[in-house]
C-alpha cells in the first residue's frame, strides 16, 4: 500500500508532465504554422512581383522564406533539441519514480476517484 503523500507526489509529477505534453504539442503548433506561413510568403512575393513591387518581394525573399527562428535553427530542430533533452528526460524522471515507488502504475490517484466514483 503507498501512503496518500506519496500518491498525491506522483500524481503532482504527472500533472506537470501532462502539462509538458501539452506544451509539446504547442511547440509541434508552432512548427507547422511557421512552415505554413513560409510557404504563404511564396505567394505573396509572386503577387508583389505582379503589382511591381519588387523592392519589398525582394526583401521578402532574402530577409523572410527560409530563414532560421533562432540563430542556425529552424522549428524543427528545436523540437528535436527539446524531445531529445528535456521532454525524455521529464519522461524519465516521471517513469523512475513510478517504477520506483507504485510499480509503474499510472494515475493512481485517478484510479482511486473512478473506484469510488462508480461504487
Amino acid at each position: 500500500m503507498i501512503d496518500e503523500t506519496t500518491v498525491q507526489a506522483l500524481g503532482k509529477l504527472s500533472e506537470a508532465l501532462e502539462t509538458t505534453e501539452r506544451a509539446r504539442g504547442h511547440l509541434y503548433e508552432m512548427h507547422q504554422l511557421t512552415g505554413t506561413a513560409d510557404f504563404q510568403l511564396d505567394e505573396a512575393v509572386s503577387l508583389f512581383m505582379q503589382a511591381g513591387h519588387t523592392e519589398i518581394a525582394e526583401r521578402i525573399q532574402r530577409d523572410l522564406i527560409g530563414r532560421d527562428v533562432v540563430p542556425d535553427h529552424w522549428t524543427f530542430q528545436l523540437i528535436e533539441e527539446y524531445d531529445d533533452g528535456y521532454y525524455a528526460e521529464f519522461r524519465g524522471v516521471e517513469r523512475d519514480a513510478r517504477e520506483k515507488l507504485a510499480d509503474g502504475r499510472r494515475h493512481l490517484h485517478e484510479a482511486k476517484l473512478k473506484k469510488s466514483r462508480q461504487g
